[in-house]
């Protein structure tokens, strides 16, 4: 097979994806249609043992620990307590509660694992306090959409356990390299927020001054997302737990926290275990599909194929990854986070790799893009999420004009976690040792 097949199977994807079939339906009928006409029964003997590995692969159970730690945390009504906790503290910073909405976004994250998920909940509670203080809803939505797309970063991740599972790489490592740059995104954030309500003010007025005292107890109310993200990273960095086996702690302490709250019956169990299946079936699915497609991509040598027309083209490192920067922020236009994932990670791992390129910095890279095409239109989920969840239902645009700055900065972080990829291995080379 070559180059020019390999193109032009891709452009056919894109055309059945753009044209609204699931992506999971798209890839087993690329992956299924195309090795069956290509080599015949052959692909049936191969296909069989990888979709039943795939299937029985333990790092994948932790996906479904992760999401119901999330919703667990979210439907207790912990995510109020927290906005309100970090509002005392951040509310009276140049730009107010637009610092608090990425400071909960941070910390949501640490024990979500889900961008949706994050912009969602945050934009829930923090929305409602921004309207009555009269911020500027472009301020508000921008910051809300770019804020929830730590939640695929900041470890526990979702995307990077996918990324983990699909190019063979230590999800430990990749949960270990994403913390340095999820906490250092946060900060051109903040300080953007700063300079803009410096430079033109928002219109919202200031909360009144809070006593010490009152912000101290306050603390209590971050104590339950502190106390997850410590056990999952502090177990896997102390080496005493797989990454699932760190999920399943943080589920069990989660449990506690709820039941703390008064809020555990039959009833929230019910919701938090259905909402989990159905993301996680719908997770699993595609990767499923993904690995249906993986098995005809092999068998046809598209790895090789591709690695060889790349060298062809003499691109140093840093070109190539600036390349694939544009690349992927063209796809996220178009395509979901995980689409995107499954779609290019068992491709492009190969390629990368033999240019001399660590797979663990580049699963943070492949990360921090798919962030960016959360909230770049037309198909950016956070946009859509946060604008859904606003009452005044005013124009989308407003949700867009928010968000371009902070995809401008994401696209200036990425560029030097290119020049300076240190940024995402220091840690994990530092615990190595």
């Amino acid at each position: 097979m070559g180059i020019i097949d390999v193109f032009v199977g891709f452009i056919v994807m894109m055309g059945l994806l753009l044209a609204g079939l699931p992506v999971a339906t798209v890839m087993v009928a690329m992956g299924v249609a195309g090795g069956m006409i290509l080599y015949g029964p052959v692909l049936l003997k191969s296909m069989g043992p990888v979709l039943w590995g795939t299937s029985n692969e333990p790092v994948l159970t932790a996906i479904p620990l992760f999401i119901l730690l999330g919703e667990l945390l979210l439907r207790s009504g912990l995510a109020d307590r927290m906005y309100g906790a970090l509002a005392l503290w951040l509310g009276r910073l140049p730009g107010g509660l637009l610092h608090t909405n990425i400071g909960c976004c941070s910390l949501f994250a640490a024990t979500s694992g889900s961008s949706v998920a994050t912009a969602a909940t945050v934009g829930t509670v923090a929305l409602p306090a921004l309207t009555e203080r009269r911020y500027r809803p472009a301020r508000s939505l921008g910051s809300l959409a770019a804020g929830g797309t730590l939640g695929i970063l900041i470890p526990p991740s979702v995307n990077l356990l996918v990324y983990g599972s699909l190019a063979s790489v230590s999800v430990g490592q990749l949960f270990i390299a994403g913390i340095v740059p999820g906490l250092l995104l946060t900060l051109p954030f903040m300080v953007f927020i700063a300079a803009q309500d410096i430079l033109a003010p928002g219109g919202a007025f200031e909360d009144a001054h809070v006593p010490m005292d009152v912000k101290l107890r306050a603390l209590k109310h971050l104590v339950p997302a502190a106390t997850v993200f410590l056990i999952v990273m502090g177990s896997i960095y102390l080496g005493i737990a797989t990454p699932t086996e760190s999920a399943a702690l943080a589920v069990m302490v989660a449990l506690g926290f709820v039941w703390y709250e008064g809020r555990l019956n039959m009833a929230f169990l019910d919701l938090c275990f259905r909402k989990t299946a159905k993301t996680t079936g719908m997770i699993l699915l595609i990767i499923v599909a993904a690995f249906t497609l993986n098995v005809t991509l092999a068998l046809g040598g598209i790895t090789g194929v591709m690695s060889a027309w790349v060298d062809g083209l003499g691109l140093t490192p840093v070109e190539l990854l600036f390349a694939l920067m544009v690349f992927y922020l063209v796809l996220g236009m178009f395509m979901d986070v995980l689409s995107m994932q499954v779609l290019t990670i068992p491709i492009v791992v190969p390629i990368v790799v033999s240019a001399g390129i660590d797979p663990v910095w580049f699963g943070i890279f492949v990360v921090l893009m798919c962030e960016l095409g959360m909230i770049t239109p037309p198909v950016g989920m956070n946009l859509y999420v946060v604008h859904g969840v606003r009452s005044d239902r005013g124009p989308f645009t407003d949700v867009i004009a928010g968000a371009v700055p902070y995809a401008v900065l994401m696209l200036l972080f990425t560029s030097a976690l290119i020049l300076w990829p240190a940024l995402a291995t220091w840690l994990p080379g530092a615990i190595g040792r």
